[in-house]
């Protein structure tokens, strides 16, 4: 009885603590929704700013053109002057040829410098209609953002509410269980940092680099504005890659849709973009939906392998090797890193122990060849038995 009772009082505490960092987790997640929100926002109220502006310079440009060519007119009547006068030299004093001259060169100079006038606010209009563009797709994207933080926000939501039924029925397993949960734990906290200093921070830096921009358009400096659109672009780039990884790594719902072979062609496509690296897949064999839940473990096995690979190895080619046939199923994923020793490190690395859980559950095989310096290959094989 005491020891029910003592084993009571803990279990009570540490259910308080987790919802309290589960609400701050989630809190976490709507501010930066919020700040994506604000962000957007701000950029629309510039947005109508510019347009007013582009308005008022489109109508300064149509006037300097009328004066431009009012002006040209008389420039040429004037020129037709000089040019009589110059032919009929001996007629005219030298004080109206001075006056023609000078009246000539009057003309010519001030049509000079309003061609100049309109010349500039031409590329100030055309600068503005493409500070409206890159801004449109700024707002566009941060819409976007707010849209897929939302997909998050309901991922976590419908997560964190099985928690409490999951530990309360891990109790005669106590020890498991809270491997369990201290495995999902620090999975959510990743997620909320992640989405915190990534997307979030990436969208304010956007925020402040556009307005870099448009400062070194004010003082003239094309050169640092380019480079600071350059840096922009890079950003947002780098933005909606971290957004897209985060939603492959709550689920990949492309799995639902599509199957295991073309989530995983795109998943590897795009992780070889970013990280501009050459990872070659290839599927052999039979191109067949299996269960969900075996589509999912073998997503996350490749997952797992991929980030070893590209964050721990340094490694620069990785091939993946998908084989479906009627007894089997085999992936090989194989790279050029630093390699390691498989006996010295699966003791400590979760993402090894994690693999090694799913293949067993699956009743299959997980062999790691890896010796430092050679580079590593990850050996997976489960009996089609096993998936069905």
């Amino acid at each position: 009885m005491a020891q029910k009772l003592a084993k009571d009082s803990v279990q009570k505490p540490s259910e308080k603590v987790l919802d309290h960092i589960i609400h701050e987790m989630v809190d976490v997640v709507e501010n930066s929704k919020d700040e994506i929100f604000n962000i957007s926002e701000e950029a629309r109220r510039e947005h109508e700013l510019l347009k007013e502006e582009l308005q008022k310079t489109k109508l300064k440009v149509t006037d300097y053109i009328e004066k431009g060519d009012k002006l040209d007119l008389t420039v040429r009547q004037s020129r037709r002057r000089l040019s009589e006068v110059s032919k009929h030299f001996n007629k005219y004093s030298e004080s109206e040829i001075r006056e023609v001259y000078e009246k000539t060169h009057s003309l010519q100079t001030e049509l000079a410098m309003l061609r100049q006038e309109e010349k500039s606010l031409r590329s100030k209009r055309d600068e503005l209609e493409r500070r409206l563009l890159r801004l449109s797709n700024t707002m566009e994207r941060a819409e976007g953002l707010a849209r897929k933080i939302s997909v998050i926000l309901t991922y976590l939501h419908d997560d964190f509410s099985q928690v409490n039924e999951l530990i309360e029925e891990a109790k005669e397993k106590q020890e498991f269980g809270l491997k369990i949960i201290e495995a999902q734990e620090e999975e959510r906290r990743k997620i909320s940092r992640e989405i915190h200093d990534g997307p979030a921070q990436m969208l304010a830096n956007l925020l402040l680099r556009s307005e870099l921009v448009d400062l070194a358009f004010r003082e003239g400096s094309v050169e640092n504005a380019l480079r600071e659109i350059k840096s922009v672009r890079e950003t947002i780039r780098t933005s909606l890659y971290e957004v897209r990884r985060i939603i492959y790594d709550l689920r990949p719902m492309a799995l639902d849709d599509l199957g295991l072979v073309p989530t995983l062609k795109k998943y590897i496509s795009t992780i070889a973009d970013y990280h501009k690296m050459n990872i070659e897949f290839i599927p052999l064999g039979e191109d067949k939906r299996l269960h969900q839940k075996y589509e999912v473990a073998f997503f996350r096995l490749v997952q797992e392998s991929l980030h070893n690979a590209v964050k721990h190895a340094q490694a620069t080619r990785i091939t993946v090797k998908l084989e479906m046939i009627s007894s089997q199923l085999t992936v090989i994923i194989k790279d050029n890193g630093i390699g390691f020793d498989p006996q010295s490190i699966k003791e400590k690395s979760f993402g090894l122990i994690g693999m090694r859980e799913r293949v067993e559950m699956l009743d299959g095989k997980l062999t790691i060849d890896s010796v430092s310096g050679s580079g590593t290959t990850i050996f997976i094989s489960v009996p089609s038995d096993s998936l069905k």
